[in-house]
């Protein structure tokens, strides 16, 4: 099916880069198309910054046509036939057809130049992405009807959807993720593909499974994208502590769906992001991710009590340790699992707020503990509050109000989010004549607590509270005799039964 494409219709006019590389290539004797997400894109109204081309002109007739055209060009992807380029603000990615053939053990293809644009378009994962736009002529090729599925919001293969995840088992993930990304349905023998296949996904690499991962949950309705992910089985091999939430509901309900409940959450959690100028700019996957794991330590501290009721002891410590587990499999930077992490250990930190009150150490506790998450935490925390009982929603909701209001207020005192001792290493250092060591960090920790407890005190203060502290230390006695204070604790600690004998005289 092909026909000119109206490009009055779209909502952004058309990147003068794109009918001018199609007409550098028409002049060199050469078909140029835009394909994939760029030409789905279009009929969704908006233009990528990236592009993606395909052509029958081979890497180097490609490069003779686009050098000293194009800012910058490199040849990454030359064996799979393609050449990078950049051309003002656009990176684009011009390909040469290929017509693949795929081992059935492996994702990598046996690659194939072709010389037709259909069979270049057969390939490719999805039929709303298998749509050309020929250039310069701006005649739409769509021999798989892309437009009118996307247009259903519907996802379907150009081919069979069995040989399509065989070939490339990442594309059931990328299913997910359109569900997410572009709010669609995969049609009924899609869905059945992904069930019957979940198993081959793992043959490939985490850091792709992590990519698609990561798009999925910053998509406008990630929920609908990881509940796809669970009813096909694919959760089982890419996110098991999520599969493991839909927990038995027992005879008498005596607790709520745990999976429906962080499904509930993580939608919640979306809903709080603040656009660019607020503190937490969506889309944010440190607070969503969170929100979607916060509960996973509860399938194994699931506890019936003699009560009738039931019990999670622990279940923030858990799933902390369990998200960072599953992170690290998947090869997250460190930066991002320790985030997540903290943030599901920490979900569980305010409950109880309401009922005994905290003090202003327990406030200055929780803000040190949060650190830079803290603005995540206040999210996290309040989209955890999914129960129907209004009255109940309404005391949680007034009782982290008051809790952040006693930070604003407390804030305007102290310095709250940057919480320290109120003298320096150095100063300690000096103030007891010590070197650094072991000594220095107790005195430093000494000094942290009575900040979190009683608040700022001025240095002379400090320094009167410090020198109390020292003089009850055994090292503080022992600087006459010649032994360093780091020497003396040494001996301290071999001898800490009492006895006041060393474990080496033992």
């Amino acid at each position: 099916m092909a026909h000119l494409f109206d490009s009055s219709a779209l909502k952004s006019p058309l990147p003068g880069v794109i009918p001018e590389l199609g007409t550098r290539f028409e002049d060199a004797g050469y078909e140029l198309s835009l394909v994939g997400g760029p030409v789905r894109d279009l009929f969704l109204g908006r233009v990528s910054p990236d592009l993606d081309f395909t052509t029958n002109a081979r890497p180097d007739d490609i490069i003779r046509i686009i050098r000293g055209w194009a800012d910058t060009f490199w040849e990454i992807g030359r064996e799979f036939g393609t050449i990078g380029m950049r051309k003002g603000g656009f990176q684009v990615e011009i390909t040469t057809y290929r017509a693949d053939a795929y081992d059935p053990s492996s994702r990598k293809p046996a690659v194939a130049f072709g010389d037709k644009l259909e069979d270049d378009l057969f390939r490719r994962d999805f039929t709303m992405n298998a749509m050309a736009l020929r250039l310069p002529s701006m005649e739409l090729v769509d021999p798989f009807g892309g437009a009118r599925d996307l247009h259903a919001g519907m996802v379907r293969t150009p081919g069979a959807p069995s040989t399509s995840f065989s070939d490339d088992p990442l594309r059931m993930m990328r299913a997910a993720r359109f569900a997410s990304q572009l709010q669609v349905q995969v049609a009924p023998e899609v869905f059945e593909a992904m069930r019957d296949m979940a198993g081959r996904i793992g043959i490939i690499s985490a850091e792709r499974v992590r990519d698609e991962l990561t798009k999925l949950i910053n998509g406008k309705a990630p929920w609908t994208g990881v509940d796809l992910l669970v009813e096909s089985g694919l959760a089982e091999h890419v996110l098991p502590e999520v599969a493991a939430l839909k927990l038995e509901i027992d005879e008498h309900h005596r607790h709520k769906d745990v999976y429906q409940h962080s499904l509930t959450v993580l939608r919640q959690a979306c809903e709080l992001e603040t656009d660019a100028d607020g503190a937490v700019p969506g889309p944010d996957f440190v607070l969503r991710f969170a929100a979607l794991m916060h509960d996973v330590g509860k399938p194994s501290t699931r506890r019936f009590e003699p009560s009738g009721s039931v019990s999670f002891l622990h279940h923030d410590a858990v799933g902390a340790k369990l998200t960072a587990k599953r992170m690290k499999a998947l090869r997250f930077d460190n930066d991002t699992i320790k985030s997540v992490a903290r943030l599901v250990e920490l979900h569980m930190r305010f409950y109880g707020y309401g009922d005994a009150g905290w003090t202003d150490s327990a406030v200055r506790r929780y803000v040190n503990d949060a650190g830079p998450l803290l603005e995540r935490l206040h999210r996290l925390t309040r989209s955890d509050v999914t129960t129907r009982n209004r009255r109940k929603a309404e005391r949680l909701a007034f009782a982290y109000d008051d809790l952040e209001q006693r930070i604003a207020a407390l804030a305007e005192q102290e310095e709250l989010a940057a919480i320290r001792p109120d003298l320096d290493g150095e100063a300690i250092m000096a103030l007891l004549n010590v070197s650094p060591g072991p000594v220095v960090g107790r005195a430093y920790r000494f000094l942290l607590e009575e900040r979190m407890e009683n608040g700022p005190r001025s240095e002379a203060e400090a320094a009167e509270l410090l020198r109390t502290w020292w003089s009850a230390q055994p090292e503080s006695s022992m600087q006459d005799t010649g032994l360093s204070p780091d020497t003396t604790e040494k001996e301290s600690l071999r001898g800490q039964d009492g006895s006041g004998t060393n474990a080496k005289d033992k």
